[in-house]
């Protein structure tokens, strides 16, 4: 295994944002629950002030006061990815209480499909997991793109996938060649990877740093809670890439290794 590969996670970068007590603001979408919450509870841990983004404001007020009650700066945002105006009230909210971003976690997402394989593919499944998984990628990056520019280190993270990798899913010797079902996830995470390099290009000689996440197979409603890793296990990963140094990466997918023996085996993966 490469020195790269077996990275483990560094500590917090130290705040200095606009957040409370000078801390970093960060906002992670779909925060109510499974992976998005434990993120925000690990960026909360971490000192920053944490904004909820949720589309059932019930489960996102729980979530808020849940974290809150651990002694965090939490605050529920409204949010869906897939509403455009409702994404822009977000940014107009961020701006006027804080002023800037440091960190944005696109974390939101789902799983959907029908059919053994492409040949069997509804095409309008295929066209509702785009517009939830990647469609939103753009929408909220864009619009809160000016926020992190004022970031003297904006973070963007991609919460996306292994089986988004045309890599891993084309290795006969690999654990997901003998991956069977609907192409709609796996097809709407290489499209995350490929907008987490296209954004990481374009915005290289700023301090806004953009990086996909691999949280690994975790048990969350997404999959009925099959997998075999916890939400925050997962959040680690979500973790490490929103804390990135100066002289972090930019434009990789990186995360847990499935291919190897360890479980807490972390690094970068190839596209």
């Amino acid at each position: 295994m490469s020195e790269e590969q077996s990275m483990r996670y560094p500590n917090g970068a130290a705040n200095d944002g606009n957040g409370a007590d000078g801390a970093k603001v960060a906002l992670v979408t779909g925060a109510n629950k499974g992976i998005g919450l434990e993120t925000a509870r690990l960026l909360g841990r971490e000192g920053m002030t944490v904004l909820l983004g949720a589309r059932d404001l019930g489960r996102g007020a729980a979530a808020e006061r849940a974290l809150r009650a651990e002694g965090s700066d939490a605050h529920l945002v409204s949010l869906d990815v897939t509403d455009q105006e409702g994404v822009k009230a977000a940014a107009a909210r961020v701006e006027a209480e804080y002023g800037r971003l440091d960190v944005l976690v696109n974390n939101a997402g789902a799983a959907l499909g029908s059919g053994s394989g492409p040949s069997t593919a509804d095409p309008g499944e295929l066209r509702a997991l785009l517009d939830v998984n990647t469609v939103s990628v753009v929408a909220v990056s864009n619009t809160f793109l000016p926020l992190l520019r004022r970031s003297p280190a904006g973070r963007v993270v991609n919460v996306s996938s292994e089986v988004g990798s045309i890599t891993a899913m084309t290795d006969p010797d690999g654990p997901f060649f003998g991956m069977s079902g609907s192409p709609a996830y796996p097809v709407s995470k290489t499209a995350v990877n490929m907008l987490t390099a296209l954004y990481a290009k374009e915005l290289a000689h700023t301090p806004v740093k953009v990086n996909a996440a691999n949280p690994g197979f975790c048990a969350t409603d997404l999959n009925g809670h099959s997998g075999g890793r916890t939400a925050e296990q997962g959040a680690r990963v979500s973790l490490h890439l929103a804390t990135l140094p100066d002289d972090g990466p930019s434009g990789v997918l990186w995360g847990h290794l499935a291919s190897e023996d360890d479980p807490e085996s972390y690094g970068v993966l190839p596209w």
